[in-house]
């Protein structure tokens, strides 16, 4: 019932992008049926409306004691392989050179790394990082991904694959 889109879809397409991420809904949907649909895409709790303040906090702190060991954070230093990757500085220590990444590559890599070994769904990557999934943001990410290849392309233990049909998968050996 939000404007753009509704929960259901929206967690539907976080859930392509990032599977850990906590989700809880919160919604006047009381029906056992929308319940059952929030939990089978993906969420982590459901609470609806009304409800007590008290409840919500005590929700939420749950759900972040049992996510939060799980949760990258990618503000400190991270190897990739045998690369060292600072996505908050946007720099990739190679052997002969530091490497600044882009905007997008870094956004596009830090994507890549949060779902490393699993497929990053293509359609739900582009409209995180460009806004829309449309042919041309398609071809401009293609490149982002050719570039972050040629990048990483040094240590054979990382390869960016492409998965037909789905996305990208970054594979670390």
């Amino acid at each position: 019932m939000m404007p753009e889109m509704d929960g259901f879809t929206l967690a539907k397409e976080i859930r392509e992008i990032d599977k850990k991420v906590p989700i809880l809904f919160l919604t006047a949907k009381s029906m056992k049926e929308d319940k059952l649909e929030g939990f089978e895409i993906g969420a982590d709790d459901y609470l609806t409306k009304p409800f007590a303040m008290e409840e919500l906090v005590a929700r939420i702190t749950a759900i972040l004691r049992r996510t939060e060991p799980t949760i990258i954070n990618l503000d400190e230093k991270h190897f990739i392989g045998g690369i060292k990757y600072e996505p908050e500085i946007r720099l990739l220590h190679l052997k002969d050179e530091v490497k600044k990444l882009t905007t997008k590559e870094n956004q596009l890599l830090k994507l890549l790394v949060k779902n490393k070994n699993e497929i990053l769904d293509r359609q739900a990557t582009l409209r995180a990082i460009w806004g829309d999934d449309n042919y041309f943001n398609g071809r401009s990410m293609d490149v982002y991904i050719a570039k972050l290849r040629k990048a990483l392309k040094e240590d054979d233990s990382i390869e960016i694959m492409n998965v037909h049909g789905k996305g990208f998968k970054l594979v670390v050996k």
